[in-house]
């Protein structure tokens, strides 16, 4: 079925692009992404190409960064949405492995504004109008430097239109040597002297 599939959409798409072929052949026939080799269509010939390393990736001989908290405070006039996007956060968060510590909600902030119904008369006729800006803190515990890169990347290019993020992190370091040994026993003895009076 696959293979029939394949070749449907290979006779079909001769005309098309090689990149948008192989997207088509990819979304359409549900082959994995690494069997796929890169197809080129010249008439209707189809040739493959071996696979390329990807010059993107590097190794490195540093030590992964660990960050003990990252804090998510996310903002936004709308609850509704707000809540929405905290159940895409955590859903992202479960999927990479990142173990949630707690979600809370800060108090939320309403700012008012009273103006004049009226333009030159009738003051006490007003109107007010309030602005209400609601909070979500998410708390992860325990990430790499290249997980929270990799999720804060993902959570970031799908935030909602209206909501702002902030993001905090905690950063766990080693203990530099020269506080490791006690202060008081690298000083030289000072001599007392009394003073007389």
């Amino acid at each position: 079925m696959a293979a029939g599939c394949l070749w449907r959409r290979l006779w079909q798409a001769s005309s098309l692009p090689a990149n948008y072929a192989s997207r088509i052949i990819q979304k359409q026939c549900f082959l994995p992404t690494s069997d796929l080799m890169r197809v080129q269509f010249s008439g209707s010939h189809a040739q493959t190409q071996e696979h390329k390393t990807n010059p993107l990736v590097t190794i490195s001989e540093e030590p992964e960064t660990l960050y003990k908290r990252l804090s998510l405070l996310v903002k936004g006039h709308d609850k509704a949405v707000l809540d929405s996007y905290e159940y895409f956060a955590v859903l992202a968060a479960k999927e990479l492995g990142i173990s949630v510590e707690k979600i809370h909600r800060p108090p939320k902030k309403i700012e008012r504004f009273t103006l004049l119904k009226s333009v030159h008369i009738y003051k006490k006729h007003r109107v007010q109008y309030e602005m209400r800006t609601h909070y979500t803190c998410l708390e992860l515990k325990y990430v790499t430097g290249s997980t929270a890169a990799v999720y804060l990347e993902y959570v970031e290019r799908n935030l909602p239109e209206g909501v702002a993020m902030e993001v905090k992190k905690t950063k766990i370091e080693k203990i530099p040597e020269h506080i490791q040994e006690p202060v008081w026993d690298t000083l030289p003895q000072v001599e007392e002297t009394e003073v007389k009076s």
